[in-house]
């Protein structure tokens, strides 16, 4: 059976498996202890009835066989036969004798109880074998028994032979009623047994429900502490092993708990340090902005040895300048504050002043319909495609295309948009693409040296995700079966007002 079989009837249920271990252990124990006493009953009754039959029968056989002549004839066989079967052991007699030398004569109490042909040849063979006298054997002839049956009806056949030439005797006596007491016995210790599985399955109910309650109880615990409820204990009594279970996830909640908080007063202070440092750094950089767009003014009337430096500077303060507002973006991401502002978007225009701003349009081909309209934070738009767009245009080949258009969720009936950026450069390394959206990484090894920041795709993909959409990298297989650039793509809800709706009920 199948691991997925057991899963869905439930046998992995340690209630169910617990009062299946004890019904087994009940069953197997009663079933013993039933066959057993069966067992013992059994022989008991089978060895009472037949020894009173067999040494009622020996008597018999001295009292009234040994009395017949040496040849008797056949009314003496069967009137001794019927004396004989008269008594209270309730077995039928049938007598062997001889009336002259080979010549054998047989009466029967009664002929069409009990004759010759019931009698087994190997008891008849063994009551005819003259055994020697001797001091272990004093005598020649012994009883015998077997028993047999005969239209289901179990019974008891015995046998003998009187010294000294006398007949030989065989009693037949039924035992159909030890059957019916032992058949009685098997069914009330079947009952017996029955009972014995029932109450154990209501004891297994109780002991799993015993057990099973506390660690109910861990569970749940557990559960909390992983949905945060990091202040979540458990009640412990007692000193048993779940007592010891209750304190140890007491423990390890207290040792998470003070870790997670030390992450978290760490995590604030780094968060902090950076707001601050970005806040501090934007005075200087706003006075250096100005200076360097004066220079930047100036720099054709320079001197040709100053004007490198100059435009080093520019540069390097335009950069610097960019990854101060990233560092505040990502600060406001990662405190929680970043709220989306929507407005209802022609894509294809907002993608064109996109390119168009950036002065990217000889460079980008740009496929998409006018008149696709989505509800969405335009600001955060533009940043997602300006970072796709432009990483595309630095790291990539040209030329870059730019595609949109827009798929059922086939969940709740509605649509998302679909905006796909896709280069013609040598793609990215299968060991990078697990790592493009981290901050700060720079695939160095494969790609030119970058100037960024190592920001712009984790901005991307946080603002991506605060629409509830996502942003997935891979790369393009030419006809030739090589690598054609690398792809990404887009994908936002066309109507974030429900997102919206939840993000501001949540800072209320």
């Amino acid at each position: 059976m199948s691991r997925g079989i057991i899963t869905r009837l439930g046998l992995t249920s340690l209630r169910l498996r617990l009062v299946v271990v004890f019904a087994l252990v009940a069953l197997t124990a009663a079933v013993a202890a039933s066959g057993i006493a069966y067992w013992l009953n059994r022989e008991a009754v089978l060895t009472r009835t037949q020894d009173g039959a067999l040494n009622d029968f020996r008597q018999e056989m001295q009292n009234r066989a040994a009395t017949l002549p040496l040849r008797p004839d056949q009314e003496e066989l069967r009137r001794t036969a019927e004396q004989m079967a008269s008594g209270s052991a309730g077995y039928q007699v049938l007598l062997l004798g001889e009336r002259e030398a080979g010549k054998p004569i047989v009466g029967a109490s009664d002929p069409d109880t009990f004759t010759l042909a019931d009698v087994p040849r190997a008891l008849r063979e063994a009551v005819d074998t003259r055994r020697p006298v001797s001091d272990a054997n004093p005598y020649p002839y012994h009883l015998f028994w077997q028993r047999t049956e005969r239209g289901g009806t179990p019974y008891l056949v015995g046998g003998t032979r009187i010294d000294g030439g006398g007949p030989a005797g065989y009693m037949f006596k039924s035992l159909a009623a030890e059957k019916a007491d032992l058949n009685s016995l098997a069914w009330s210790l079947g009952i017996a047994t029955a009972l014995a599985v029932a109450g154990s399955v209501l004891l297994a109910q109780v002991a799993a429900t015993t057990v099973l309650r506390p660690v109910h109880r861990v569970g749940e615990a557990a559960k909390q502490l992983g949905e945060g409820k990091l202040d979540t204990r458990l009640q412990v009594s007692g000193a048993d092993e779940l007592a010891d279970l209750s304190r140890t996830f007491n423990d390890a909640a207290e040792s998470l708990q003070k870790q997670v908080a030390d992450m978290s007063a760490r995590e604030e202070s780094s968060r902090r340090f950076v707001a601050d440092m970005s806040h501090e750094l934007r005075t200087p950089l706003t006075a250096l902005t100005a200076v360097t767009e004066v220079l930047e003014d100036e720099q054709d009337s320079l001197d040709p040895m100053i004007a490198p430096a100059v435009a080093l500077v520019v540069s390097e303060t335009r950069r610097l300048n960019d990854l101060v507002e990233n560092l505040m973006e990502v600060t406001r991401f990662d405190a929680g504050t970043a709220r989306l502002v929507l407005d209802d978007v022609d894509i294809a225009d907002q993608i064109t002043a996109c390119i168009d701003a950036r002065a990217w349009l000889d460079a980008v081909e740009l496929d998409a319909e006018r008149g696709i309209v989505a509800r969405l934070d335009p600001r955060r738009l533009d940043v997602i495609l300006a970072n796709l767009i432009g990483n595309a245009l630095k790291h990539g080949g040209s030329p870059v295309r730019v595609s949109v258009r827009t798929e059922e969720t086939g969940t709740d009936g509605g649509e998302e948009l679909v905006i796909a950026v896709r280069d013609h450069g040598p793609g990215i390394p299968e060991e990078v693409l697990p790592h493009v959206f981290d901050r700060f990484y720079k695939a160095s090894a494969s790609r030119p040296r970058s100037d960024g920041s190592g920001l712009g795709l984790s901005i991307a993909m946080e603002n991506a995700l605060i629409h509830e959409g996502s942003i997935s990298a891979s790369n393009s297989v030419g006809e030739d079966g090589k690598t054609d650039g690398a792809v990404f793509v887009l994908r936002l809800p066309r109507d974030a007002s429900g997102i919206a709706r939840e993000s501001r009920v949540e800072e209320e």
